[in-house]
């Protein structure tokens, strides 16, 4: 497949996961399954109850996540990866891998310096 740079769409894809939460979410999900949104508070200790909220509305907006929400008393309510949220994991590996390689790359890059 030809790739013309005016074509691109990698912005539009970045755009869905821009921000230092999603990606954090996407992946308690792909790794936990179902949880409930106090137990994604607690897998981050560093997410606002606010900031948790619109991420996962945003995340459900574009159709990566599932919200159910029980009709009792408290309420309960699940998140969970979309049937098409499960085509975003191999892009978040992918990313994984070369933020990791990245990183390396860095401190390899800073060490020959000091040398």
């Amino acid at each position: 497949m030809e790739k013309k740079a005016e074509e691109c769409r990698v912005g539009d894809a970045l755009n869905i996961l821009v921000g230092k939460w999603k990606p954090i979410i996407l992946l308690h999900l792909f790794e936990h399954g179902t949880l409930r949104f106090n137990e994604l508070k607690r897998k981050m200790p560093g997410i606002t109850q606010k900031m948790l909220t619109q991420q996962l509305r945003e995340l459900e907006e574009e159709d990566l996540i599932h919200r159910e929400v029980y009709p009792q008393v408290p309420p309960k309510v699940e998140y969970s990866i979309t049937e098409y949220g499960q085509s975003i994991e191999p892009v978040l590996e992918v990313m994984h891998e070369w933020g990791l390689a990245h990183l390396l790359h860095k401190q390899k890059s800073k060490k020959a310096t000091i040398i």
